[in-house]
């Protein structure tokens, strides 16, 4: 019989200041959802599992933490990032499904965020344009079949996304994205064969 290896225990490596910073960035988001700018840094602390001295060795102050979280819950990179994973190759009906449910994420997301914190907030580098970019290569493969450019519906998509995720706007009429991809595909791409031939009356 022989004698088990002994077993040694390795210490956790400790987070880089850059690690750190974002694991308490992400810590604090759903805080200021939840709180506003109200939150304390003894809540952060808790929610990040740290000591609340921790919080100071990488932010000068709670503002500049605030700041920080605000930005990246506005940055818009993963909201490009996960657009681009679209499969051009996918049917129409799906792209214009998946596209619809990422942009309206993204809009409820920015308004409950903006609800609480406010319009002051810190600035977030757009290139506004990328997004649309993003889109036209999704739609490319049916440029021929749509009635507007694949760059100008992606404009049309995120006009519907935006104006969707206001229920208030339609006096709290409330649209399923599946009610939405019909219309924007109706709008596209002519008359879907399942929707009826509207009656003109005199």
């Amino acid at each position: 019989m022989t004698d088990a290896a002994p077993t040694t225990k390795t210490r956790a490596q400790p987070l880089s200041p850059e690690d750190r910073r974002a694991m308490i960035i992400d810590a604090v988001i759903p805080l200021l959802v939840a709180n506003g700018r109200d939150v304390t840094t003894r809540q952060i602390a808790e929610a990040a599992g740290i000591a609340e001295g921790t919080i100071f060795r990488v932010f000068s102050d709670k503002d500049t933490l605030v700041k920080a979280a605000i930005e990246k819950h506005l940055d818009p990179e993963p909201l490009r990032e996960a657009l681009r994973c679209i499969d051009p190759a996918l049917p129409l009906e799906n792209k214009v499904r998946a596209i619809i449910v990422l942009m309206q994420e993204r809009f409820r997301s920015v308004f409950r965020m903006l609800a609480v914190v406010g319009a002051e907030r810190p600035p977030v580098p757009q290139e506004r344009a990328e997004f649309a970019s993003i889109i036209e290569r999704i739609l490319a493969p049916e440029a021929e079949r749509l009635n507007w450019p694949p760059r100008r519906a992606a404009y049309i998509l995120r006009l519907i996304s935006f104006a969707s995720s206001f229920p208030a706007l339609n006096e709290g009429v409330e649209f399923s994205v599946d009610e939405l991809s019909r219309v924007v595909l109706t709008g596209l791409a002519g008359r879907s064969e399942d929707a009826p031939i509207p009656t003109r009356t005199l």
